[in-house]
């Protein structure tokens, strides 16, 4: 099944725009991200005050409500324990006298954008960094717009306190991510940027891409929900809120085998979406990008949402754990009716950077197994050299490249 998710508004491409940003900040370094900066966020910065003073960063903590430190908190203990399992191993094999293997290193330095526009996302700092430390990156910085004058999220930058980062610059947009990629008299280059933005901070990562690298590309939010019966269909309806909520060009549908269930999350909707703050903007992301799916069984529902590969698959449906066997593309995937995929945005001990735009056939959540290289090691000894040499010639010869072989032969002292 195919769900054609909404298309991006129509208008100018930024994409010129966002490299002619991109070739300032190469060439002229802090004065072009003061310039843009002062251009597009309306700030008034010089080379001294990019990057926000620690003393500044650790006084943020004091200035939010404890309950958010505490959140924060919770949320990096939780991550943090996921992160340790998924520490990747080196490995080494011998045999008689011959070694293959991989060794595991860190990557140097990780740039992480957190946005600051439509909203401040200090969880996105959080779910950045913990999987970087637990791989053993030793720098990591963080940019982040400022507001109006020179201030930035309070938010963020306790965020960054409570995960110990020190290292902020007030830079937003494509500039920040050229900082990043190129470095400046101010910023120090990184070898690799995460963390969702608009469409500048999109097209920026994708025009740096292997200049430095970077994580996946984050869509608007998406969620399906697979449910029978068995489920409240106010339930429903507040899960599919949740996720329009986040903005326009988002994904929110409801794949079930049950018209019954259909009409009454249909009901259900009109009153979530009434007694939500922002209403007129969750029912134009409904509008948009809602969808209702009547499916003909259970397994049929799984196999449409594998097409989908949604970023958060909800199963809230009976017997739930016992359809994980027929899970085969989803960012993340949130069971049983006491499971809703806010917990997982901040304390589940998941990480909510996750694929969407249908990128989930082939891409993975970000996690410790992306702020580490995996590079091969090998040592022979000359028996095996001299088993394996006539390979060596054979395919050397197919291929046309003798040195190949004569690398092999000059160290046998054949020819």
């Amino acid at each position: 099944m195919h769900v054609r998710r909404p298309d991006p508004v129509a208008g100018e491409d930024p994409s010129a725009a966002v490299r002619a940003i991109l070739d300032d900040v190469r060439l002229r370094g802090d004065a072009a991200i003061i310039d843009h900066t002062q251009r597009l966020d309306g700030a008034r910065l010089d080379a001294a005050s990019l990057r926000v003073p620690v003393e500044e960063i650790a006084k943020a903590r004091s200035l939010v409500r404890p309950e958010l430190i505490d959140a924060l908190e919770v949320m990096a203990q939780r991550l943090r324990t996921t992160c340790e399992r998924q520490a990747p191993e080196e490995w080494i094999d011998r045999d008689a006298g011959d070694m293959i293997g991989e060794l595991v290193r860190p990557i140097r330095r990780v740039g992480i954008y957190s946005p600051g526009g439509r909203a401040q996302y200090p969880s996105t700092v959080v779910m950045a960094a913990i999987p970087a430390q637990v791989a053993g990156v030793e720098g990591l910085a963080v940019c982040t717009p400022p507001r109006g004058g020179t201030e930035v999220s309070e938010a963020v930058l306790a965020a960054c306190s409570v995960v110990g980062i020190e290292e902020v610059y007030r830079i937003g947009g494509a500039q920040a991510i050229g900082a990043l990629a190129f470095g400046s008299e101010s910023v120090r280059p990184v070898d690799k940027i995460v963390g969702p933005g608009n469409i500048y901070v999109t097209l920026a990562k994708r025009a740096v891409e292997g200049w430095v690298g970077t994580d996946m590309e984050a869509g608007p939010s998406e969620i399906v929900v697979v449910a029978d019966d068995a489920a409240d269909p106010r339930i429903v309806a507040a899960d599919l809120v949740a996720q329009a909520e986040h903005g326009p060009l988002g994904l929110h549908v409801l794949i079930t085998p049950s018209e019954e269930l259909a009409h009454a999350v249909n009901a259900a909707l009109e009153v979530e979406v009434l007694a939500h703050p922002r209403s007129d903007d969750v029912e134009n992301a409904l509008i948009e990008g809602g969808r209702v799916a009547l499916v003909r069984d259970i397994e049929h529902a799984m196999d449409t949402a594998n097409a989908i590969a949604p970023e958060h698959l909800q199963l809230v449906l009976e017997d739930a754990d016992g359809l994980l066997g027929l899970v085969r593309n989803a960012g993340s995937v949130f069971v049983g009716p006491y499971s809703p995929v806010p917990v997982g945005d901040y304390v589940g001990g998941t990480n909510h950077v996750l694929p969407s735009g249908g990128t989930a056939r082939w891409a993975e959540g970000l996690s410790v197994r992306d702020f580490v290289k995996h590079i091969y090691v090998s040592s022979y000894q000359r028996s095996s050299l001299e088993r394996l040499a006539p390979h060596v010639r054979a395919l050397a010869e197919a291929e046309g490249l003798p040195a190949h072989a004569r690398a092999v032969d000059l160290r046998l002292d054949e020819r």
